[in-house]
């Protein structure tokens, strides 16, 4: 795709790179989407996710299909991550991710275009969480959607469906303030898993990537969905950590100390719509969040859809739903 986008600008839709700085100083880049030959004030959402990725895949793919319903759209690259600032690189905070949504509505409100009072959010995946977080603590967000969600505190601090046992858990504690003390002696930042495996001893056994290089025989399907997409031409892209790398190997630290989702009696009144595929493997995410906030939050289940394939099948992304949503709770 032309410069390194992982999809096709629709013909009605400008596409504009802009920068903006968070509440901590950090400036953050992302693609202003706007249809062409608006007027007037509009309805917007700021997009970001998956956990890993940049604007030029996903979430530039969502902005670019609401702009061409006639929001403008706002994709941005988390702080630390792809264009955005900071100078460690490709390390995660559930808290400044999480500012980062309420900076992009700062960002928006001062745009002429924007009705400051028609502002939402879309999260895709590992930035759900964060965005669900940022709606109950930011009442100019008046409505929040998410695709293929996962609540990335819950993940790393307790594995796959809560795996992790509680040995297993202080384990990860153990590896994580270890590796604190080598990087303070060394001077540098290592990187390992997010999300950290145990080997047959039981010890924690973290990789140098999220993805493998090429994907070995007999991997088993999540794998080979997150591949089909980060590690070839279908997503990939060069400052996409899933495409190329792996974070810095004590962020995960952070996610044990600062759970997401954990305030959703705030999210109220303002609504939620999860959508998740019936065959993705985060589908318990979703399903758990509308347990605990049935009133306001909606869970729409996609048929014959995995987790990735809410990330680009627009044959399987429902946005018609989404736009209907939107309409209704930012009007």
């Amino acid at each position: 795709m032309a410069d390194s986008y992982t999809f096709e600008l629709d013909e009605n839709v400008d596409r504009t790179p802009v920068r903006f700085k968070n509440r901590y100083g950090i400036e953050i880049a992302a693609d202003l989407y706007v249809p062409k030959n608006a007027t007037g004030k509009l309805a917007t959402l700021a997009v970001s996710g998956p956990f890993g990725a940049v604007k030029e895949q996903s979430s530039g793919l969502y902005a670019n299909e609401y702009a061409r319903r006639g929001y403008v759209a706002l994709a941005f690259d988390p702080s630390f991550t792809g264009e955005s600032g900071g100078d460690v690189r490709d390390v995660a905070s559930p808290d400044i991710y999480t500012e980062d949504f309420s900076a992009a509505v700062d960002f928006l409100g001062l745009q002429d275009i924007v009705d400051r009072e028609r502002i939402g959010l879309q999260a895709i995946c590992g930035l759900s969480g964060m965005a669900l977080t940022a709606t109950a603590a930011d009442s100019r967000i008046k409505a929040v959607a998410t695709s293929s969600m996962y609540d990335m505190s819950r993940s790393m601090s307790r594995g796959y469906k809560d795996s992790y046992t509680p040995e297993q858990r202080q384990k990860v504690v153990d590896y994580l303030s270890r590796q604190r003390w080598i990087d303070a002696e060394n001077g540098t930042f290592a990187r390992g898993s997010h999300e950290v495996p145990f080997d047959a001893d039981g010890n924690p056994a973290p990789a140098d990537r999220v993805l493998p290089e090429t994907l070995p025989e007999g991997a088993d399907p999540i794998t080979s969905s997150f591949f089909d997409y980060y590690r070839t031409e279908r997503g990939y892209h060069p400052r996409s950590i899933n495409s190329n790398t792996v974070w810095t190997a004590t962020t995960p630290m952070a996610f044990f100390a600062f759970p997401t989702v954990s305030n959703l009696d705030m999210l109220a009144p303002r609504p939620a719509l999860l959508v998740a595929g019936a065959d993705a493997h985060s589908r318990y995410y979703s399903e758990d969040v509308q347990a605990l906030a049935p009133d306001n939050v909606e869970l729409v289940i996609v048929p014959d859809a995995d987790h990735v394939d809410l990330y680009d099948r627009k044959d399987r992304i429902p946005f018609d739903k989404l736009d209907e949503f939107f309409t209704k709770n930012l009007a």
